[in-house]
């Protein structure tokens, strides 16, 4: 990990600081977490202080999530004696490794593990009900989502999906869990209560993954291998229309206003990008194109609705963007190879 103005070695927490503002950022406060798959390891941003703490974990972490105040952090990936840490996600697909979810202390990265709950092969994503109880991750590498018991702390359900599911979201109401199949090209729905896939609709080609606007009308799939997101008509339940973006778009996330998308383009292992596509919904068009760190990965929103937080894979480091202005407001070093992340209000 690299730090450009002061860091410190705390036991075996990596602590390190913001190194480089291009704006007066607004007020922002709260955490961010980022799954470092090339390094077996976890950052945290505070926000506040500008201090960030990296610390070692017994996986290879390819995603992060967290439900909010009081609630653990979950992070999932193939087991660290058994990953493939700095692996690009082009590569990926086909590869099954049996993988863990480790539930954190978001507040104390120093206290072990709360729990490691075996899932299933090469999992991918973790998403989370509000509640804490049940927690879903994508089995990439067996074409299932897992459902966890958090409070039992084990797998209680595996539900089958299309080929080689990825990334996934909750619908706002947290009724419906929709799943990107990348090597099928469709999205898998899946009807939370009864844990059954409902529909799955074609796509385009290798959706890696989906977003919902805040009202839950519609859904934006990122279509790595078109260069396009797609927009889906969830009443309808097809694509209504496929926007052009940048190359190789990975993750995205609508803006709690539902104003904008914002498309993190990672591009290709020999290609890489390194920019942000902001859609304006409205129009359904990109309106700005945002330079962050090259390969640019995971996309995350502070609950307030004022900042985009940015994985940059081969840059080691996280974008801050401030949503009022779209301009980058903060860069954060991390640890090495960031691919997921998830904010937490303070």
């Amino acid at each position: 990990m690299k730090c450009s103005l002061r860091c410190t070695l705390v036991g075996t927490a990596f602590v390190g600081f913001l190194f480089s503002t291009s704006a007066a950022p607004a007020e922002v406060s709260g955490y961010v977490f980022t799954a470092n798959e090339a390094a077996n390891s976890l950052s945290r941003i505070d926000l506040s202080s500008g201090q960030i703490e990296t610390v070692p974990l017994p996986i290879v972490p390819h995603n992060v999530d967290v439900m909010g105040k009081g609630q653990p952090l979950l992070v999932v990936g193939p087991m660290a004696d058994h990953g493939m840490a700095g692996q690009d996600m082009a590569g990926m697909e086909g590869h099954s490794e049996a993988g863990l979810l480790a539930v954190l202390d978001p507040l104390d990265l120093a206290k072990p593990p709360r729990a490691l709950i075996e899932v299933g092969e090469h999992p991918a994503h973790v998403v989370a009900l509000a509640d804490g109880s049940i927690a879903f991750v994508t089995n990439a590498g067996e074409n299932t989502v897992g459902v966890i018991d958090l409070k039992a702390g084990q797998m209680v359900a595996r539900i089958p999906t299309g080929t080689y599911p990825h990334g996934m979201r909750l619908s706002p109401d947290q009724s419906l869990l929709l799943i990107a199949n990348v090597e099928d090209g469709s999205v898998s729905l899946i009807d939370v209560a009864s844990r059954t896939e409902t529909a799955r609709i074609p796509v385009g080609k290798a959706p890696v993954q989906v977003g919902f606007l805040p009202d839950g009308s519609r859904a934006f799939v990122s279509l790595r291998d078109e260069d396009a997101v797609a927009v889906i008509d969830l009443a309808e339940r097809k694509v209504m229309v496929r926007i052009p973006v940048g190359r190789g778009p990975i993750q995205l996330h609508a803006s709690t206003d539902g104003r904008y998308v914002f498309v993190a383009n990672q591009g290709s292992k020999d290609e890489p990008d390194n920019r942000i596509s902001v859609i304006e919904v409205a129009k359904g068009t990109v309106v700005a194109s945002i330079e962050t760190g090259t390969a640019a990965h995971g996309v995350d929103i502070s609950d307030d609705g004022r900042s985009v937080f940015v994985t940059n894979v081969d840059d080691d480091t996280v974008t801050a963007i401030d949503i009022a202005t779209l301009k980058v407001t903060a860069t954060y070093e991390v640890g090495d190879g960031p691919n997921g992340i998830t904010y937490l209000e303070p």
